[in-house]
């Protein structure tokens, strides 16, 4: 059995309806899960580093798999990039090239305000209303390369739907990896449709 470690996307939480889905479901396979908050009360100062901290107390020492949803995804491909003891990764809807996106998805005059600014309003699904989150997230994701050179077997879930991010980013990660196999599945961003199909094949990938 497996120690793993989930991973929630942005402006979520452990409470999200996917993590509890996986954490369920794992752990009655006999799996140990741990969902840690990757944004430790401190919303308005998230970074990707700090995440990938929250991360590493999670995972503690030994061998552990992950999976990770959108901008969780983009942290679980970031962390195994950089930790051998990471054995597999499962990525839904993975966040890659997350801080190349944004501006592009925000536009010029929105990125200069928050720029300006220091804070965006974001709806936090999380907490369902709108938070501030700080210019450093961007500055900070500047940081990370969009697509981690993850050696490990790596299963990608990605909607074809997908108006947050593309299935395009997930195809070209996926594109002459022999380690990857990704299923770009008729479903959106949230991928609530699909839980079944995704947690059958996962658990089957994580035996």
């Amino acid at each position: 059995m497996k120690h793993i470690v989930y991973l929630h996307g942005f402006a979520s939480s452990p409470d999200s309806s996917k993590a509890r889905y996986f954490q369920h479901r794992l752990e009655a396979a006999g799996h140990t899960v741990s969902v840690p908050d990757l944004e430790e009360g401190n919303f308005d100062g998230l970074t990707i580093s700090r995440q990938l901290e929250v991360t590493r107390h999670a995972a503690g020492e030994g061998k552990i798999s992950l999976i990770g949803s959108s901008m969780g995804g983009y942290l679980a491909a970031l962390y195994a990039a950089r930790h051998a003891e990471v054995e597999r990764v499962v990525l839904l809807a993975p966040a890659f090239a997350f801080a190349r996106r944004w501006p592009l998805r925000l536009g010029p005059e929105v990125t200069e305000k928050w720029q300006k600014s220091g804070r965006l309003e974001v709806f936090h699904y999380g907490e369902g209303r709108n938070r501030a989150i700080g210019y450093q997230l961007l500055e900070d994701g500047l940081l990370y390369e969009d697509f981690p050179a993850v050696k490990q077997p790596c299963l990608i879930f990605h909607g074809a739907l997908d108006d947050v991010v593309p299935a395009s980013f997930s195809q070209e990660f996926a594109a002459g990896r022999t380690n990857v196999e990704l299923h770009v599945l008729d479903a959106g961003h949230d991928l609530l449709n699909v839980l079944q199909v995704m947690g059958d094949r996962t658990e089957a990938f994580l035996q």
